[in-house]
């Protein structure tokens, strides 16, 4: 396995994009995603997330989006919105060496924990995550609301 973990810079925004709805059509939510270009690189300029990516042979392969957020009973802590490996370039090690580059910065940036979501029905997403010595919290309801 030949793979490099880089910060992501605006150049990549485009792949980091495609790298999204590839995601989105895996999880059949296309239709969900409508979050522009034009808005990835406007909120990533503002600072409002940053990325890692994973680059084979100069192409960009895979990548971890995430933020900084707080919990009010841990403190500040590292949220990982989307982490994604091309479907062709998967069980090659390429997520294990992005999760485990998310996992550094998050310790790095002197976070108390670091959190995200995974489907109930993505079995290999959660097989990783509980190789990986992940607390899958079962108990816990999503609430939002949508203003666009």
């Amino acid at each position: 396995m030949n793979a490099t973990i880089r910060t992501a810079t605006e150049d990549d925004l485009p792949t980091i994009h495609d790298l999204v709805r590839e995601l989105a059509i895996y999880e059949k939510a296309e239709h969900e995603l409508v979050a522009t270009l034009d808005d990835y690189r406007q909120d990533f300029k503002a600072g409002i997330f940053q990325c890692l990516v994973a680059e084979r042979e100069k192409e960009v392969v895979g990548m971890c989006l995430y933020y900084i957020t707080y919990s009010t009973w841990k403190g500040k802590m590292m949220y990982l919105e989307d982490f994604v490996v091309r479907e062709q370039m998967r069980q090659q090690g390429i997520g294990q060496l992005l999760f485990d580059a998310f996992l550094a910065k998050a310790q790095q940036l002197n976070c108390r924990l670091a959190k995200w979501q995974v489907f109930d029905w993505n079995e290999p997403a959660i097989r990783f995550y509980e190789k990986n010595k992940a607390t899958i919290e079962k108990g816990w309801w999503n609430g939002k609301i949508f203003f666009k």
